[in-house]
């Protein structure tokens, strides 16, 4: 009696994280240029309008995808099922899977995508989590990003880069700051992100039940009482809710109760409270009838059809949160006064749907595919300037302008990079930075390739047209 054939080891995963600037990139390079003698595919995450990081890749053996069309923790998940599951149909198996996210990536959403589908469980494994911090600039964002906290509670061991640029009892207190968050994680300190890859491939450091300490939702679930829910502030006043009849569907269940805090962090604390609610006996409404905020549900009857309305009545200002039954892009779900849409200043999904959420003109999207499923708001004001002219650049208006570009605007550049071909060079010209720092050197030969400028701004408040006119400006 033959037994039965053995399943071949799982295909370790190591997912390469870290804020805008912190050196991804750089270790990148070095795994790649290293004798490991491993078969590795390499997935490349990149958030702006237009992608270069692909150029900024050493060249090598390993099969780079590029998805640059989405940040990896929301829009562009399914594209990273489809990816790992032609490399798992491949006769040529990989030793091992690298991940490098964008700079403004919640690890979570990414690492719940190994758990999700059964056989991408068996034949893939998250082996760990490797976040490389900014030692001179991780003070700057740790406290109002919250996507640069994730990825340090996230991580299971934290690459302490760029140590030359800071005082030894600088690097102490940015160690001290990361254990805060994170007191497991092994911490290395490095220069160029600089390490010995066995430190960091193949390791077997991911531990789920910490990343489920980080957060509980990481694992799918079964499915919840609502799909949605939404913050508001409001002051005393009438307000009208307005839907309308999905096909197939006859009532909305919703909960609307107070709700202090109008945060991201606020959002979370009001699901719990929509749980206990969501848990009670509803309270039948017809169109017409009012509402108020309450400790239990109220079942919405959608008996008509075109624009069903609720008036609501606040007695106090403050904060307030609607949870949703169905999503709002289903039912056309809308707060007004007098007419006027009140979006949510924070919203999002937390049930089953498509892969696409809705923007209710708020300040928040959601993106969802079931119910567990993370969801994650990139930090607010936060953007990408992509550039890219055809021709060459001046060198001295050029230097000129960037320096004075990074002496009045620096703070707000988390991070910018580019490709350009400068006025008498034979070689294109690549420069990076983070903030106020800059690093530039020449690349790879032009030879017959058209001669062109890429460039990427990421940042806070970012000025589009002065960007674009200040580049023009440099032109020959």
């Amino acid at each position: 009696m033959s037994s039965a054939p053995v399943p071949p080891p799982a295909i370790p995963v190591t997912l390469i994280t870290g804020f805008l600037g912190s050196g991804k990139t750089t270790l990148l390079n070095r795994i790649l240029t290293e004798k490991h003698g491993k078969k590795i595919a390499v997935i490349e995450n990149e958030y702006g309008e237009i992608g270069i990081d692909h150029d900024l890749v050493v060249q090598s053996d390993e099969e780079i995808f590029e998805m640059n069309n989405g940040c990896l923790c929301c829009t562009v998940r399914g594209d990273l099922i489809r990816v790992l599951g032609t490399l798992l149909k491949r006769k040529q198996k990989f030793d091992a899977v690298l991940i490098e996210t964008t700079g403004l990536a919640d690890p979570g959403p990414v690492i719940q995508t190994f758990f999700m589908d059964e056989e991408m469980r068996a034949q893939i494994r998250v082996d760990a989590v490797v976040t490389v911090v900014d030692a001179k600039h991780l003070l700057l964002h740790i406290d109002s990003s919250e996507e640069c906290r994730k990825q340090v509670a996230f991580a299971d061991i934290i690459l302490l880069n760029k140590t030359d640029l800071v005082t030894p009892a600088e690097a102490d207190e940015v160690e001290r700051r990361i254990r805060l968050i994170n007191r497991l994680a092994v911490i290395h300190r490095t220069q160029n992100a600089a390490i010995e890859i066995g430190k960091v491939i193949g390791v077997g450091a991911f531990d789920l039940d910490k990343a489920l300490d980080v957060d509980p939702r990481l694992l799918p679930d079964e499915q919840a009482a609502f799909t949605w829910g939404g913050l508001w502030r409001l002051d005393a006043g009438e307000y009208a809710l307005t839907l309308q009849a999905p096909e197939g569907a006859r009532s909305q269940t919703v909960a609307l109760f107070p709700n202090a805090h109008v945060s991201h962090k606020g959002l979370h604390i009001a699901e719990r409270s929509a749980e206990e609610i969501f848990g009670k006996a509803a309270q039948t409404v017809s169109p017409g009838a009012a509402l108020a905020p309450a400790e239990a549900p109220f079942r919405l009857l959608l008996d008509g059809e075109g624009d069903l309305t609720f008036p609501i009545k606040i007695a106090d200002m403050g904060g307030y949160a609607l949870f949703t039954e169905l999503k709002p892009e289903a039912t056309g779900l809308r707060l007004t006064q007098k007419g006027k849409l009140i979006p949510p200043s924070e919203g999002h999904g937390f049930g089953a749907g498509d892969d696409c959420g809705h923007d209710h003109g708020g300040h928040t999207h959601s993106h969802g595919t079931g119910h567990g499923e993370m969801h994650h708001e990139h930090e607010h004001g936060v953007s990408s300037v992509g550039i890219d002219l055809p021709g060459e650049l001046k060198l001295e208006p050029f230097e000129k302008w960037i320096g004075e570009l990074l002496k009045t605007k620096g703070g707000d550049l988390y991070r910018f990079k580019g490709i350009v071909a400068l006025a008498g060079q034979d070689r294109e010209f690549v420069f990076q930075g983070v903030h106020m720092l800059l690093d530039g050197r020449p690349g790879k030969p032009w030879a017959d390739k058209p001669r062109r400028s890429r460039l990427v701004f990421i940042g806070k408040d970012l000025d589009r047209a002065a960007l674009n006119a200040g580049v023009k400006a440099c032109l020959v």
